[in-house]
């Protein structure tokens, strides 16, 4: 995936790699430069089922900046500075028992999905404010690759081999739009209480949700707009907690693919839980422009008859 990246970059016309920002002095682009990587996996639990492994490469860059889709993403107020970045996404989900080579009707269907995320993030620093705006497009299904991909991990690492993937959700489209507002509520030199919001509408998540976020220890403010690396703290180590509820419209992972019928087995709307309740904490250590993150998650059950789950997520950046 970072390849891809790459290969887009060199693909812009030189215009836009000189002059990589349009001139806006109410709501400048930053200058900052980062790639970011992050592997979710529930083995670091000991289990293997539901979420089981997920990953995604981030790129921001202001040359995005130039790309005309920036016009469908909704703007902040003047005076905030603004971010752009593509993201490249894949999850992966499975029922409890992967060794069964059926289907296990009242669980989790297979689903794997692939998509890219265009983004804009407008920070206000004085209003202690961001708004995030995306656009995401890509596909579900077996063209994502999720058989191949567990299967070669388990291979390599000596676990069972999952044997349903055959009666996985469908290829689809995905299209969709997502939106997140953040503010915070308290603060001191060594504390950070935020709040948000969010709602996606798309044909692979439709939700609205809404929560906190907590951060303590050493670090930059939450709202400082990037800067150069050699002008951040020269060492940071905080950690993060987040509480989020989530009310659920249609999840395609569950629903299967809003205009397809050809799935092999998804499980219904009234067999989806409607409210979730997610939270999650971790540890951030950050050196210059280069961070390394260390998270777990945990969710409530999704759907009728299902557990509740829980998963790790480790993430590097790196400023260039």
């Amino acid at each position: 995936m970072r390849l891809l990246f790459l290969l887009f970059l060199l693909r812009l016309p030189r215009p836009l790699l000189a002059d990589p920002a349009p001139a806006d002095s109410l709501r400048p682009v930053s200058p900052a430069r980062l790639l970011r990587y992050t592997y979710a996996n529930d083995l670091f639990f000991r289990t293997d089922y539901y979420f089981t492994q997920g990953m995604t490469l981030t790129l921001v860059h202001p040359v995005l900046a130039r790309l005309p889709v920036r016009h469908l993403l909704a703007v902040g107020p003047r005076g905030s500075m603004q971010q752009y970045g593509l993201t490249l996404r894949y999850d992966g989900f499975t029922p409890l028992r992967i060794q069964d080579a059926f289907i296990r009707v009242g669980d989790r269907p297979y689903a794997a999905y692939l998509y890219g995320s265009f983004f804009r993030i407008s920070n206000q620093p004085t209003r202690h404010q961001r708004l995030t705006t995306a656009l995401e497009i890509g596909f579900i299904g077996p063209a994502a690759g999720g058989k191949q991909l567990q299967t070669a991990i388990h291979r390599i690492t000596g676990n069972a081999e999952p044997r349903g993937w055959d009666y996985q959700i469908r290829n689809a489209p995905i299209i969709g739009y997502r939106v997140e507002f953040e503010q915070q509520l308290a603060a001191s030199r060594h504390a950070e209480l935020l709040a948000d919001a969010e709602a996606s509408l798309g044909t692979l998540y439709t939700y609205a949700g809404t929560g906190l976020h907590l951060r303590a220890g050493q670090f930059r403010p939450y709202f400082a707009n990037p800067s150069h690396p050699d002008k951040q703290p020269h060492w940071q180590l905080y950690g993060e907690a987040t509480l989020t509820g989530r009310l659920i419209g249609y999840d395609a992972t569950l629903q299967g693919a809003v205009f397809s019928n050809s799935d092999p087995y998804t499980l219904s709307a009234s067999d989806v839980r409607r409210a979730v309740l997610r939270s999650s904490g971790g540890l951030v250590l950050t050196h210059g422009g280069s961070s390394f993150t260390a998270t777990a998650t945990w969710v409530t059950s999704e759907f009728a008859g299902g557990r509740s789950h829980r998963w790790g997520m480790l993430g590097v950046t790196g400023a260039f």
